[in-house]
């Protein structure tokens, strides 16, 4: 559970660390702003962004009943963000798992990826597709 919100609390850590320093060299207007650039971000690399993960089992029943492609991803992975960004109110017409809750998960991104956990990884009528153009994705909604 930790280690999804690993690159959120890191990089808030850096911003705090960064504003208390300009704090106290007399610069609070600079403290601020560094504070208004990192709460942000950080916000943008947690696990928050992302509609709510399936498990991988879930999502295959799932999708096999609705057709809507899986999506397997990871906190703090730009690719993933890329992609979800990109999507905008799209990504909630499918199904995300996190693959660092989830070992099934990992392991068919795994079996799909020839061993390497590289994600985005989105299946879509049973092929996977590792790292797919966000408009190519788009166009695979039902």
């Amino acid at each position: 559970m930790l280690r999804r919100w690993m690159p959120p609390i890191l990089f808030l850590a850096v911003g705090l660390a960064a504003a208390a320093r300009r704090a106290g060299e007399g610069s609070p207007g600079a403290a601020v702003v560094l504070l208004l650039l990192f709460l942000p971000a950080a916000a943008l690399l947690s696990p928050l962004v992302f509609p709510r993960s399936l498990s991988a089992a879930e999502a295959l029943r799932r999708s096999q009943a609705d057709g809507r492609p899986i999506v397997y991803w990871r906190p703090g992975c730009r690719y993933c963000l890329r992609l979800r960004t990109r999507l905008g109110r799209h990504a909630y017409r499918m199904h995300w798992v996190d693959i660092w809750r989830d070992p099934e998960g990992a392991a068919a991104v795994r079996a799909a990826t020839g061993g390497d956990e590289t994600v985005p990884t989105v299946v879509v009528a049973g092929t996977p597709h590792v790292n797919p153009d966000p408009r190519w994705v788009r166009a695979q909604l039902p």
